[in-house]
């Protein structure tokens, strides 16, 4: 079961892949000159066909530079995205909203958003209590800001699903509640998502963190 992860070294776009053993937990390889496909095929040719084709499971985010990699030189692994950036791409969503919302409102309706992107992004658990005031106020005074925030914690709950139909129709009804609700952004990440779920999909637990599992159909 290995992990892959890209590390910038530097302001920029300047990229190095990271590979983890997932089960040992420490990391396994450092290289490449980018994250492009071509770099992490560097990897498993360092590897070894051998040991490839040991690998049951490949973690990573959505970037398709490595799931190609993956699929052409280890077909017979898994792949799997992880709940940390399927929720960082909704975060993203949120913020775009937020955005937004700032450029549409003026006075002090605009005064509430302004300097709250740390506030509506963090985890409530994670701020002070002067912060879990402002974003209390935030999200009362803005209705799309607070149906947007409702949404993306909702989302969470679907790593709570052990299978395959559940996680489906919790995706599903998730999706139905965006209707009416002039969240673009959040339409375009559910789009993603589905195209994604438009393979076989199924939830299984590691012991580093709950993943979503999207493979193709066979």
């Amino acid at each position: 079961m290995i992990g892959i992860d890209e590390v910038s070294l530097r302001k920029g776009h300047t990229y190095r892949i990271v590979v983890s053993d997932l089960e040992r937990r420490r990391p396994i390889w450092f290289g490449g000159k980018d994250r492009s496909k071509e770099s992490l095929d560097i990897f498993y040719q360092w590897l070894g066909a051998k040991k490839v084709k040991k690998i049951r499971l490949a973690v990573m985010d959505m970037w398709k530079a490595f799931e190609k990699s993956t699929r052409e030189n280890a077909s017979q692994s898994a792949i799997l995205y992880d709940k940390f950036h399927v929720m960082r791409h909704l975060g993203e969503a949120l913020d775009t909203v937020r955005k937004m919302e700032y450029v549409r409102l003026s006075g002090k309706d605009r005064s509430y958003i302004k300097g709250q992107k740390y506030t509506l992004l963090s985890n409530r658990e994670n701020l002070t209590l002067d912060g879990r005031k402002a974003l209390k106020k935030l999200l009362t005074a803005n209705k799309r800001l607070n149906t947007a925030y409702v949404l993306k914690k909702s989302f969470g709950q679907l790593w709570n699903y052990q299978t395959e139909g559940w996680a489906r129709k919790f995706f599903d009804n998730w999706t139905e509640s965006l209707k009416w609700q002039r969240l673009k952004p959040y339409e375009k990440f559910a789009e993603m998502y589905r195209m994604a779920l438009g393979w076989h999909c199924s939830l299984q637990q590691t012991q580093e963190q709950s993943l979503i599992r999207l493979c193709r159909r066979s």
